[in-house]
């Protein structure tokens, strides 16, 4: 039973038991928040199987395989490179999910097109890939917890749903 008092990475972590899934994590501009958030659980070495924290796109290639194609067409903030992020993270440490986050926490970094505040998370399983695009108006603290919570949130949604 989910007690709606828990934290999220609570309610997550007993979730990805339950349905028997493993979890990589590829974070950006987090810088680990969302792992933080999910190892403060006791017993989430049940589920957490690794995670990266890719800053450059150096980092995003070598360590989760992220194309250089994809970074110089479409970005280190952009679907694509969050779809490839969960893929590569998934694939390299063989779980069930992966889970990515990139994006701009600011205060600086920002264009016209692509503002303070822009992130993008993706969610890879065996069959597919769930993309969100938020846009954040906070801090860059502030953009950052919200970026994590918000990745729970897309975790916590789609284990509620896998039968």
């Amino acid at each position: 039973m989910i007690d709606c008092n828990e934290p999220l990475e609570v309610v997550v972590g007993r979730l990805l038991v339950e349905k028997k899934q493993t979890l990589a994590i590829a974070e950006s501009c987090t810088g680990g928040l969302l792992t933080h958030r999910l190892t403060n659980v006791p017993g989430s070495s049940a589920y957490v199987i690794a995670s990266v924290i890719a800053y450059a796109y150096e980092a995003k290639v070598a360590a989760l395989g992220v194309s250089w194609d994809t970074l110089n067409r479409f970005g280190a903030v952009s679907a694509e490179t969050a779809t490839a992020m969960a893929r590569g993270a998934r694939a390299k440490f063989s779980a069930t999910l992966g889970l990515a986050i990139t994006g701009i926490a600011g205060p600086g970094g920002g264009t016209p097109e692509k503002p303070v505040g822009l992130v993008y998370l993706a969610l890879a399983d065996a069959d597919d890939v769930i993309v969100e695009r938020h846009l954040w108006s906070g801090d860059r603290v502030r953009n950052k917890e919200q970026s994590a919570q918000a990745a729970l949130e897309l975790l916590c949604r789609h284990l509620k749903r896998k039968t």
